[in-house]
C-alpha cells in the first residue's frame, strides 16, 4: 500500500513538473513588456538566489562546496549554463513573438535528437524502429521547411541546445542535483544577467521591473520560483518512478505549449505545419512503441537496466 502511495505521488509530481514547464508561455507572455532578454536576465539572477535559499534550508551547502572544489564539475557545469543560456534566450524570444508552436516542435523532436547524439558521440546501435522514426523526423523537418519557408531554425536550436545539455548533464553524474545544478548554471550565467540588464536599462528605454505596477512586479519577482519548482517537483518524480515511465511524460508540456499556441494564440497552422506536426507525432509513436517493447524484454532480463530505454530525461 506504501508502494502504491509514493508512485502516486510520483505520477502528481511528473504531471506537475511538465504541466508547470508547458505553462511557461502563459507566464511569460503575462510579464509583457518587459522583453526576452530583460526576462531572462532576471531568470538568471532571481534563480540563483532562490536555489542559494534552498541549499540554506535544506542544509546541503556542503555537496555545493564539494561540488565547486571538483574541475571536472566546474568545467561540465559551465558548458551546461552555456546551453542553457542559449535555451532561455531562444524560448523566450519565441514565447514572446508568436512562435510558440514552433517551440514546441523543438521539445518533441528533442528525444529524437538525443537518439542522434548517442549514436553520434556514445557510438550506440539503433534497433530498426529506431532508424524508422529517426527517418520520419528528417521527413518532418523537410515538409516543416516547405510549409514555414525556411528552416525551422527556433525548433532545431532548441532541440539541440536542450540535447547537448542533457547529454552534458548525464557525464556529470547523479552527484550534482537538480538544485546544485541550477545554483552552478545560474551562477556562471550572473556577468551576463548583469551585461545584458545594464544595456537594456541604458540604451533599450530602461528596465521594466518596478515601472509596471505592482503585480508585474511581482510577477517578474517570481522568476526563480517559476524555473526552480519544476525541477523539485521532477527531482520528487524521479524518486518514485522509473525513468522509463517518468520519460514518457516529457511529451506533456510540449502538447501543452502547442494546444496553447494554436488554440489560444491563434497561431497559423497551415496544412504543410499539419503534416509536418503528424510526422513527428509518428516518429514518437514508433518510438515509444519500441521502448515499451524493449521495456517488456528488458523486465525478463535479471541484468536489465531500464534506465536507458527512453534516452536521457532531460530538464530546464
Amino acid at each position: 500500500m506504501s508502494e502504491q502511495r509514493e508512485t502516486s505521488r510520483g505520477y502528481i509530481a511528473a504531471v506537475g513538473a511538465y504541466g508547470l514547464w508547458g505553462l511557461l508561455p502563459v507566464y511569460f507572455i503575462l510579464l509583457q513588456p518587459s522583453g526576452a532578454v530583460e526576462i531572462v536576465a532576471w531568470r538568471i539572477l532571481l534563480s540563483l538566489i532562490f536555489c542559494l535559499i534552498l541549499l540554506a534550508a535544506t542544509r546541503t551547502f556542503a555537496l555545493l562546496t564539494t561540488l565547486l572544489r571538483s574541475r571536472r564539475v566546474m568545467a561540465l557545469s559551465m558548458l551546461t549554463a552555456f546551453l542553457i543560456g542559449i535555451n532561455w534566450h531562444v524560448y523566450l524570444w519565441a514565447s514572446l513573438n508568436g512562435y510558440i508552436v514552433e517551440a514546441a516542435l523543438g521539445y518533441f523532436i528533442n528525444p529524437l535528437v538525443s537518439i542522434a547524439l548517442g549514436v553520434i558521440f556514445l557510438r550506440e546501435k539503433l534497433r530498426p524502429a529506431q532508424w524508422v522514426a529517426v527517418g520520419i523526423s528528417l521527413a518532418a523537418v523537410i515538409v516543416l521547411t516547405v510549409g514555414y519557408g525556411r528552416l525551422p531554425w527556433i525548433a532545431l536550436l532548441l532541440a539541440f541546445s536542450f540535447g547537448f545539455y542533457g547529454y552534458v548533464k548525464n557525464r556529470m553524474g547523479k552527484q550534482v542535483t537538480a538544485v546544485a545544478g541550477l545554483t552552478l548554471e545560474s551562477a556562471w550565467l550572473v556577468p551576463l544577467a548583469i551585461a545584458e540588464l545594464v544595456v537594456v536599462g541604458l540604451f533599450f528605454g530602461g528596465l521594466t521591473m518596478g515601472r509596471e505596477g505592482v503585480p508585474h512586479a511581482i510577477l517578474l519577482g517570481l522568476a526563480g520560483v517559476v524555473t526552480a519548482v519544476p525541477l523539485l517537483f521532477f527531482a520528487a518524480a524521479a524518486r518514485r518512478l522509473p525513468l522509463s515511465v517518468l520519460g514518457f511524460f516529457q511529451y506533456f508540456a510540449p502538447i501543452l505549449q502547442f494546444l496553447f499556441g494554436v488554440f489560444i494564440m491563434l497561431e497559423p497552422m497551415p496544412l504543410e505545419r499539419w503534416i509536418g506536426f503528424a510526422l513527428v507525432w509518428l516518429a514518437l509513436v514508433v518510438l515509444s512503441a519500441d521502448a515499451v517493447r524493449q521495456r517488456r524484454r528488458t523486465r525478463s532480463r535479471p541484468t536489465g537496466d531500464e534506465s536507458s530505454l527512453t534516452g536521457p530525461v532531460q530538464t530546464v
